[in-house]
């Protein structure tokens, strides 16, 4: 864990799914200024430096910190305990897999009558899963974490093709199970005006 910066305390293994869903709010103290001289230019930069509005962390850097918090505990649960030094992108799959018992998205299986349905008329014992849509945006963010907090790019676990992989195949069998399309609507190109070479012909 020399090369990477070391965790911060995260909720306990009961809460991995309330770290996920939920984001933490830090507010930055505000500065207080003392008037240690009587110089003009000091007064008005105090002034200035005073009124301007404390930073506040985005819901984005939010979210990232309580998932980067709450993958460090994943790995400390782990059996035997895992650095982060030595995790892989099979051990983000296991990290995923072990996501799902927190689910909350209907995927029915193919014995079900339901499946590919997307408005089951009924309840039905299919299990709860992550929607795909969480995981993916959750990799997306752990990703960047392991880079701020010193990983190497070409090292980075979640960016591994095993993880591109399984998040396609959770893609794919939700929307076939859920009879949803995860398909990006391709946008339509405006009309191209005609060139000067057509127009002066």
């Amino acid at each position: 864990m020399s090369s990477f910066q070391d965790f911060e305390s995260s909720p306990s293994k009961d809460m991995i799914n309330t770290g996920l869903n939920n984001t933490i709010t830090n507010l930055t103290p505000s500065l207080n200024f003392s008037s240690a001289s009587s110089s003009s230019t000091t007064i008005i930069a105090a002034t200035t430096t005073s009124s301007s509005p404390p930073s506040t962390p985005s819901r984005y850097e939010n979210q990232k910190r309580r998932d980067w918090n709450t993958f460090g505990q994943y790995l400390r649960n782990h059996r035997p305990p895992l650095s982060l030094s030595r995790c892989s992108g099979a051990h983000v799959l296991e990290f995923l897999r072990y996501l799902d018992q927190f689910g909350k998205t209907k995927v029915h299986t193919h014995l079900c009558p339901f499946f590919g349905h997307p408005n089951p008329p009924a309840p039905c014992p299919c299990p709860l899963r992550q929607a795909w849509g969480s995981l993916d945006a959750l990799i997306g963010r752990l990703r960047a974490a392991f880079e701020e907090n010193g990983g190497k790019p070409e090292a980075n676990p979640f960016g591994a093709r095993a993880v591109r992989l399984y998040l396609r195949e959770v893609r794919d069998s939700q929307a076939k199970a859920r009879g949803i399309s995860y398909e990006k609507k391709k946008r339509k190109r405006p009309p191209q005006p005609p060139s000067s070479n057509a127009t002066t012909q």
